[in-house]
């Protein structure tokens, strides 16, 4: 995904198909690294890598459990026959 209006374009699809939270656990910042660790409501977890230089992010990496954010939503899986 290249640019701002993708990435906009992305989040506010997701944010849409559910009702979704960010609650900060930690943040831990070394040089122009930082990482975010965090929860939704329901449990989830997850954690993003971002790399910085002068205030901007020139990289980002999101972990978390998509299979489960799926059906904790009641949402679709891909691949997966519905009933």
């Amino acid at each position: 995904m290249i640019g701002k209006n993708a990435i906009v374009a992305m989040l506010a699809a997701e944010f849409a198909a559910a009702d979704m939270a960010c609650i900060v656990e930690n943040i831990f910042k070394d040089g122009e690294w930082a990482i975010l660790e965090w929860r939704d409501p329901l449990g989830l977890r997850g954690c993003g890598f971002f790399h910085l230089v002068d205030d901007l992010i020139l990289l980002q990496r999101v972990y978390w459990d998509k299979l489960r954010f799926l059906t904790m939503h009641n949402l679709p899986i891909p691949g997966k026959e519905q009933h």
